[in-house]
């Protein structure tokens, strides 16, 4: 019963953003498991995968128009496929805290990008600009965080964050820093806790030779016209 509400959760998070940014046209949602040549380890086909995660699948690729390619790398081993977006949903879908969803992706941008990691820098990315209704600061994160237009908030944010990714020494005035500008010590705990989980989702990026998307790239970069779309 809990994982069930785990993959409720997940699935809405996932629609919700992929909805709001893709449009297709109805009976276009066959899924396609099969291995390709542009993933390292094989795909599953969809009859060898248990049903929670084919459902959780096909109702992500119905509703968006695309399955991220972090789906269908997983796949290749269904309990790890079930305990990464466990954690996934935990970290990033909290209401808790004074992290918001912008907050968190923005984390996910910058130590990813550290990591050299294009798929989690691309797919988080787009995240961070329907999150953040901003679509160039997540840029100017990937290229160096340290000139970005950021609050004094995002700073000590992402300052923390680093220090967890590239594993300095933690000491009290990192904590301080982060509590000058209002964060306490639950905050830096899920901000560290983003920043490592993400290590972990960076390397096997680099493993399987995970490559995002091509909708991620243009995901929320041009914000909607609304009359256009009710004449549709």
């Amino acid at each position: 019963k809990s994982s069930k509400c785990v993959y409720k959760l997940l699935q809405e998070t996932f629609l919700w953003f992929l909805c709001g940014c893709s449009q297709t046209k109805k009976g276009h949602f066959l899924l396609k498991y099969i291995s390709s040549s542009n993933f390292r380890y094989p795909i599953p086909y969809k009859k060898d995968l248990p049903y929670d995660i084919v459902e959780l699948m096909e109702e992500v690729k119905s509703k968006g128009g695309f399955l991220p390619n972090v789906f269908k790398v997983l796949s290749h081993r269904p309990e790890e496929f079930r305990a990464f977006f466990s954690y996934y949903n935990e970290l990033m879908n909290k209401e808790t805290g004074w992290l918001t969803k912008a907050d968190r992706e923005l984390i996910v941008v910058a130590t990813s990008s550290h990591n050299k990691c294009l798929y989690c820098v691309v797919s988080h990315s787009a995240l961070h600009r329907i999150y953040s209704k901003n679509p160039t600061l997540s840029d100017q994160v990937v290229a160096n965080y340290k000139l970005a237009e950021l609050t004094p908030r995002e700073h000590a944010m992402l300052d923390f964050a680093m220090a967890v990714c590239r594993c300095d020494t933690i000491t009290d005035e990192h904590f301080r820093s982060l509590e000058e500008v209002g964060f306490d010590r639950e905050d830096a705990w899920d901000i560290a806790a983003i920043a490592a989980f993400f290590a972990m989702s960076n390397r096997l990026a680099h493993l399987t030779d995970m490559r995002p998307n091509k909708e991620f790239f243009n995901m929320a970069r041009v914000p909607r016209d609304k009359n256009k779309a009710e004449d549709n």
